[in-house]
């Protein structure tokens, strides 16, 4: 896959120089008029489904990185570091529309860390809203987000060519981020907030 990164809207190209990958500029000034480029050199204006898919999936990269500056296991710690990376391969895979170059083995590991983490979980009798700890509501947060993402997703393959494991990759993640954020909350010790049916 070539390097790519989305810096400002403009995914730009990176210099491979031996084992230095190095990103040769960040202010292009070439967004300044509302358009943004692709890998390939199609421009788009930055209203397009595509870009807003992209966006989608860069702030929730972000807010995974807002996570991992809290308190966490070492094992989710790195799981999601590998979501970050495996989110950064879809948007480079958003910024070349002709090649589909995500993999469907992400599925199949998110599917796994799945069955890991839900297994020691008490059921659920009802409903949980958003919080606990501060790092289990910001895994909440990232949960909303991929399904944001998934919803922008869905819009862009309604008119345009999407990777083929994009939309299971990103629904498959939120059910790992609620889970995730279950996690979270127990090994803090957080209690999980229920929701209250109207009597």
């Amino acid at each position: 896959m070539p390097f790519v990164c989305f810096v400002d809207n403009v995914f730009s190209g990176l210099t491979d120089k031996g084992n230095d990958v190095r990103l040769s500029k960040i202010t292009t000034r070439t967004g300044d008029k509302g358009t943004t480029g692709l890998a390939d050199g199609t421009r788009l204006g930055k209203e397009h489904a595509r870009v807003a898919a992209m966006g989608s999936v860069d702030e929730l990269n972000s807010q995974l990185g807002v996570m991992l500056a809290e308190q966490l296991p070492s094992d989710i710690r790195a799981v999601l570091l590998q979501i970050q990376n495996d989110l950064f391969d879809l948007g480079g895979a958003f910024a070349l529309p002709t090649q589909d170059m995500f993999a469907e083995d992400k599925i199949a590991w998110l599917d796994e860390q799945l069955a890991h983490y839900n297994a020691d979980l008490p059921p659920l009798r009802e409903f949980i809203l958003p919080g606990g700890s501060r790092a289990g509501a910001l895994c909440h947060v990232a949960r909303t987000v991929a399904r944001r993402a998934e919803r922008d997703l869905v819009v862009l393959s309604q008119s345009d060519a999407v990777p083929q494991h994009a939309l299971p990759y990103l629904n498959r993640l939120s059910d790992l981020l609620f889970v995730l954020s279950r996690c979270i909350n127990r090994t803090q010790a957080a209690a999980e907030t229920l929701w209250r049916r109207d009597k």
